[in-house]
């Protein structure tokens, strides 16, 4: 089972409009909703792929109620989220069908108490005793500690279960620092931790603060990633126009997968790839289209050159 973390969930809304325009009023052409947050959007792409996954973090209120009802017919991924008595966030994306380009509004997510953080940490490690992998994903909803993330890396290590990191910040910074075995930052968030815009300083910098495999998402320019055994850049064959919502989550699905698989690092990233491109085309966050993804599966280019480890 990959255990997949998400302690800021959300209920993900997409509007379809012909033009945005500031100050206007809109028509909106197409509306949908899906359980959100970017733990359960991985969670969705890797049961698509075929693997058992538990999906945990805090859920309330009516939205949360949404949430889970609606993760209850997502196929072959279990519930095992914290109720909390906060309401869980919205997150609204409004896309411009006439450009392709998207407008990202979040809400901010519950106040969570010391109680349920406790709460979270027990079914957590009891979690941990069967998954075979784990994403830490997202942001921290109000409550929750900045450390969070480092510490739950840390039971996750000494559960001896590999761990994903997908966060920014300083929950980042913090949680490099307690070993995860792979960071997954894009380019901003990269260039925030280590102070370095050059994105080979940049992965070479997360791995001196502790980070065992650094995979930075270049966007349309693919995946930078090194490890002790070596560098590799993975980019797809063509630009891809649509809804970026979710491609990094799809990435890191592919990651995962390819971990549980004990997949070459070179197929682990073309996957990767090709999953991020093929979301891009889906409607929503947490889906890709199928036939993109296995056209682009053979056509992503992976190099490889030596590591500066």
């Amino acid at each position: 089972m990959i255990l997949t973390v998400t302690l800021n969930t959300a209920l993900d809304i997409t509007y379809r409009v012909r033009s945005l325009r500031p100050h206007g009023s809109h028509r909106v052409s197409e509306v949908t909703e899906r359980p959100g947050g970017k733990g359960l959007n991985v969670g969705r792409v890797l049961a698509a792929l075929g693997h058992e996954v538990t999906v945990t973090g805090f859920t309330g209120g009516a939205t949360g109620r949404i949430v889970r009802d609606q993760l209850a017919e997502s196929a072959g991924v279990v519930d095992a989220l914290v109720p909390v008595q906060g309401p869980t966030r919205r997150t609204i994306a409004v896309v411009d069908t006439t450009t392709g380009d998207t407008t990202q509004l979040n809400e901010p997510g519950p106040a969570i108490t010391p109680a349920e953080w406790a709460a979270f940490q027990e079914t957590y490690e009891r979690l941990l005793r069967s998954a075979s992998a784990v994403a830490l994903c997202g942001s921290l909803p109000p409550g929750v500690p900045v450390g969070a993330y480092a510490q739950l890396v840390r039971t996750a290590r000494a559960s001896a279960v590999p761990v994903l990191l997908d966060t920014s910040g300083e929950p980042l910074r913090r949680g490099v620092a307690a070993r995860p075995d792979i960071v997954k930052p894009n380019a901003e968030e990269l260039a925030e931790l280590t102070g370095s815009h050059d994105p080979l300083q940049a992965t070479r910098s997360a791995r001196r603060r502790g980070a065992h495999t650094v995979v930075a998402s270049l966007g349309a320019e693919g995946l930078l990633a090194e490890n002790a055994a070596g560098r590799w850049r993975a980019a797809p064959p063509r630009r891809v126009h649509g809804n970026p919502t979710g491609a990094g989550d799809s990435a890191v699905a592919g990651l995962l997968s390819g971990l549980v698989e004990n997949l070459p690092w070179p197929e682990r990233l073309a996957r990767a790839v090709a999953l991020s491109a093929a979301t891009v085309l889906a409607p929503a966050a947490g889906e890709f289209d199928r036939p993109t993804y296995e056209a682009l599966a053979d056509q992503v280019a992976v190099t490889s050159e030596a590591s500066a480890a």
